[in-house]
């Protein structure tokens, strides 16, 4: 599933052609196990109550172009990417010191700040000095979090072309990670990519689901 906006059909033909294209290697056959593991899997009430104190900021960054006119981060990408790193708890801590909502370690989160600087766009919620004297603390901020989180999330959707796979391995093992366009064969990255993967599909069937009533 391509990670930015598109229109309804064709982002579900997109999310067939990227796991029948990762089933034909041996990696995708791993992946598809981890794929069909969470294709089944639901919001919770809680989890919905969790999200829901932070749609105002996923749906603003989400409607900047970092990388490309028009092209612009989906926001319920960004809500199961959330899910799937922290629950929607935003003073989440990993034990290799990942923070945040999104679970942002440090030094990524500062090169990503320097790179917003550089672009010198004026964002609500976050303040130019944050970014520039960005802390590793800052990242508990569900504001500067998100804007982060969007900011990378374009960047490897743009250096990947939208694959869901990718994208997100990137994401969770490093951007230089992939190698021969397939994810890390790690079996963490795996089971990310299939969670993150299930709550977006799940995300996309309820908007769906509203917009037929």
């Amino acid at each position: 599933m391509n990670p930015c906006r598109c229109r309804k059909t064709a982002a579900i033909a997109l999310l067939c052609f990227v796991f029948s294209w990762s089933a034909t290697t041996a990696a995708g056959a791993s992946l598809n196990h981890y794929v069909k593991k969470y294709r089944a899997i639901r919001v919770s009430h809680e989890q919905e109550k969790r999200l829901s104190r932070y749609n105002y900021l996923i749906n603003y960054f989400c409607a900047f172009s970092y990388f490309r006119p028009h092209h612009k981060v989906n926001a319920d990408f960004i809500r199961a990417l959330i899910l799937a790193e922290s629950n929607g708890e935003p003073r989440a801590r990993s034990n290799k010191g990942a923070r945040g909502l999104t679970q942002i370690i440090y030094a990524t989160g500062k090169q990503a700040a320097t790179a917003l600087l550089q672009k010198r766009t004026h964002f609500r919620y976050v303040s130019r000095r944050t970014l520039q004297n960005l802390q590793p603390d800052d990242l508990y901020n569900p504001a500067v979090n998100i804007l982060l989180a969007c900011y990378l999330i374009a960047k490897y959707n743009y250096q990947h072309k939208g694959k869901l796979d990718l994208v997100v391995s990137a994401w969770n093992a490093g951007e230089y990670s992939i190698v021969g366009n397939k994810p890390a064969q790690y079996r963490e990255t795996l089971n990310h990519i299939g969670k993150v993967n299930g709550y977006f599909i799940y995300f996309l069937k309820q908007k769906n689901s509203r917009t037929d009533l």
